[in-house]
């Protein structure tokens, strides 16, 4: 596994600004305010051809009014547990604080690896401030300016040689984004799979703000749980943190193998739910419906099949996808998430050889013929899968544009059919081209061509 290092401090040091500057993203939100950051956010981060994981916190302290500054600080603890080197942030234009010493004193106690870094002094001329922090009693002190990159290089060849000369290579992962409205369950999923309270939890909407990785391994797979944002109505969208929260819940499905759609069955399905699984369809994922809370729905023998039957007729766009019922409360079905992911992402990637994608259509051509364009017989010449991910065929055609919506629907669902494609998205692109490779005729339907042509052919006179 690649070493973890982990960014703490107290709120508006520059942890979230180091953290994107390390994974050359902009996956940590920045703002001018306290408490921006809440959960432990998990990126990628390489230097001098070495990897490593960076996780960003949120501020230690916050202020007095903030209701998540108990929850904050224990995975602010947790982090540092986890980390294998600890990047201790402070604050050069604003000075030495009380917090800081704090927890100073408290990784002195954890047993890590420190890196103490003075941020936003962004030039020789300001490492005077310096003299401050060194009350601390620390043995080095690194001036810092995040944004600006000075210092970066000094910290980050120091940093890099407290690891382990080897690492694991990292292994194949299945990214799962997991999406809904707000305050559906989304975190409590994830804390849940995962086994530890890492992403916060409350009843007040928006309290999960970044998209926030967590990295787990199940029966020797690996996947990428990716928490975010709930995604509201743009006519309830009014801050600036929360559209962009918003945004980034959106990218996280650019970014994810299997998309899991939570929903509230307590509340019943909402036209926001189904605005939310459109934006994973949009975005060609693999959906599985999770209908939560369940242990709150009362229930007899047809409930489930009710409420899946409501879900396909709204969303009849992700009738391919499966429904199952949990409670992130109580632990009931969770484990059987993971195998049901397996069996959508090994559909989502598979590949179909040429072959036989053409024995499939060609078939169904001939149970189904398509209807003629202006006289004339549409020729299918030959498919091929472009991509995987989701499985994607095109069909070459010499009028794309005269098929029909139904007869390209029935295709797909042969291919479907066919080739185990049942729970993932498939996609069938018509291109034209002209030329003599084509499926072969039937007798049947030489005779039909014949008879065709015969009798709109006038008949001569002798």
């Amino acid at each position: 596994m690649k070493p973890i290092v982990a960014l703490v401090g107290r709120p508006n040091v520059g942890k979230s600004t180091l953290f994107n500057r390390l994974t050359r993203t902009r996956d940590a939100l920045v703002d001018d305010f306290p408490g921006v950051t809440r959960d432990r956010n998990y990126g990628d981060a390489e230097w001098d051809e070495v990897p490593f994981t960076v996780v960003d916190t949120g501020g230690f302290a916050g202020q007095v009014d903030d209701s998540f500054a108990d929850a904050i600080r224990q995975q602010v603890f947790q982090a540092i547990e986890d980390a294998d080197a600890v990047i201790m942030m402070m604050d050069g234009k604003y000075g030495l604080s009380p917090f800081d010493r704090d927890i100073v004193d408290r990784l002195r106690d954890a047993g890590k690896t420190v890196f103490y870094v003075v941020n936003k002094i962004d030039g020789p001329e300001q490492e005077n401030a310096l003299v401050d922090f060194y009350r601390l009693g620390l043995e080095k002190v690194y001036p810092l300016s995040a944004e600006h990159r000075y210092g970066l290089v000094d910290l980050l060849d120091a940093l890099v040689k407290t690891f382990p000369s080897s690492t694991d290579a990292p292994r194949d992962e299945i990214k799962i984004a997991v999406v809904g409205r707000p305050n559906v369950g989304k975190s409590s999923l994830i804390n849940r799979l995962i086994g530890q309270p890492r992403h916060l939890v409350s009843d007040i909407p928006g309290t999960t703000r970044d998209a926030v990785d967590s990295v787990l391994t199940h029966h020797g797979q690996q996947y990428r749980l990716i928490d975010t944002a709930g995604i509201r109505r743009k006519g309830k969208v009014s801050q600036k943190l929360e559209k962009f929260s918003i945004m980034k819940a959106l990218r996280s499905l650019d970014r994810c193998d299997v998309a899991l759609i939570l929903i509230d069955a307590s509340e019943g399905i909402t036209d926001q739910d189904i605005s939310v699984a459109g934006y994973a369809y949009d975005r060609g994922c693999g959906c599985i419906f999770l209908l939560n809370k369940w242990d709150l729905v009362e229930k007899n023998h047809r409930t489930v099949k009710a409420y899946t039957e409501r879900l396909h007729m709204e969303a009849k766009f992700l009738t391919f996808a499966p429904v199952m019922t949990i409670s992130a409360l109580t632990g009931q079905r969770l484990q059987r998430i993971f195998q049901l992911v397996k069996e959508v992402y090994e559909q989502y990637a598979a590949r179909i050889p040429t072959g036989r994608v053409n024995r499939i259509l060609e078939q169904a051509m001939k149970d189904n013929e398509p209807s003629l364009h202006r006289g004339r017989r549409i020729k299918f010449y030959y498919a091929t899968q472009a991509s995987s991910q989701p499985p994607t065929f095109i069909l070459f055609v010499n009028y794309p544009e005269a098929v029909h919506f139904s007869y390209r629907r029935y295709l797909l669902n042969q291919i479907r059919s066919a080739a185990g494609l049942d729970k993932t998205p498939v996609r069938l692109l018509l291109r034209q081209r002209s030329g003599r490779l084509e499926f072969k005729d039937t007798p049947a339907q030489r005779e039909k061509r014949r008879a065709e042509k015969k009798r709109r052919t006038p008949s001569k006179r002798r």
